[in-house]
């Protein structure tokens, strides 16, 4: 009588507890999930799908590009530059690749992203450069806010 006893005792103390243990969300890895954010980008490019690449980007007036000596600011106007310049008549995306990448966490929701970007047109021209990205983590996840990219 006394094992049934401490049985159910057992059981209800220790089973919502294991119950709860396993509701806890998977611990998370800003690195890994900036660089998923980066390997999505690159996917979506390579298939000629700007509307996903973007998605790695801040949908906002205060999102900032700078490019070629110029300053874009918007989420609008990042998105119409890289369709003027990849996909208006007689451009193309090319394939796309990331490397060099360094993350460094600038706090427990920002990351300063560094790295090289290369591009490979279908003729063979070789386009490619640095870039700096500063990551904001959202709600939805981890976005760019900012890009300074700097081509060859």
């Amino acid at each position: 009588m006394k094992s049934k006893f401490f049985l159910l005792f057992a059981l209800t103390i220790f089973l919502p507890l294991s119950t709860q243990a396993a509701k806890k969300p998977a611990i998370q890895n800003p690195q890994s999930d900036i660089l998923s954010v980066l390997e999505t980008q690159k996917d979506a490019w390579n298939k000629g799908n700007l509307e996903e690449f973007m998605k790695g980007y801040w949908r906002s007036a205060k999102l900032t590009f700078f490019s070629g000596g110029s300053k874009r600011a918007g989420y609008e106007e990042v998105l119409e530059r890289y369709r003027k310049t990849y996909q208006s008549e007689g451009k193309e995306m090319g394939k796309l690749t990331f490397s060099q990448i360094e993350v460094e966490m600038i706090g427990k929701k920002a990351a300063f992203v560094r790295g090289r970007f290369d591009l490979v047109m279908s003729d063979g021209k070789k386009l490619g450069g640095l870039y700096t990205l500063i990551f904001r983590q959202f709600n939805d996840g981890w976005k760019i806010i900012h890009d300074h990219s700097s081509s060859e």
